[in-house]
């Protein structure tokens, strides 16, 4: 039971890991102007075309999206 505890922080940790950077280059294409910033590429970009698919896919793009808010609904950062 200890081993499926440990491996749920590590999940946990590496979840918060990928959010923290993800705001990350949120704030840093804000400040470059939306170019293509070496190691988080062109994230506005990404970010609009993500919304843009689930937009185009009526229902079943909102049903995804609550269940990807659902996901990181209870997330506790550092």
């Amino acid at each position: 039971m200890n081993a499926i505890q440990n491996m749920k922080s590590w999940i946990g940790a590496l979840t918060d890991l990928g959010l923290m950077l993800l705001g990350l280059g949120i704030v840093c294409a804000l400040l470059v102007g939306g170019a293509n910033i070496p190691f988080f590429g062109n994230v506005a970009a990404n970010i609009t075309a993500f919304v843009k698919d689930l937009g185009s896919q009526g229902l079943v793009g909102l049903i995804a999206l609550g269940f990807i808010l659902w996901l990181f609904s209870n997330r506790q950062t550092a």
